[in-house]
């Protein structure tokens, strides 16, 4: 399981649940994908997550750290 954070919201328009992934916000256009149901789109954005990860580290290029929650 990857460490990065996932937004899931539904899309009255589009009918779906869209995905965005706010630690790659940068370098990715958002959302990132999408699922008719919130756990297709769970799914959807786990496997965008691993698939940009690995083309990153093929090509070389720095990999974004993930979000942590600190509680004080």
């Amino acid at each position: 399981m990857n460490q990065y954070s996932m937004v899931v919201q539904w899309n009255d328009e589009d009918r779906l649940f869209l995905v965005t992934i706010p630690e790659f916000a940068e370098r990715v256009v958002m959302p990132c994908t999408h699922g008719k149901t919130r756990e297709e789109a769970i799914r959807n954005g786990e496997e965008v997550i691993e698939m940009y990860l690995e083309a990153w580290v093929t090509e070389g290029e720095s990999i974004p750290a993930p979000n942590t929650l600190q509680i004080a």
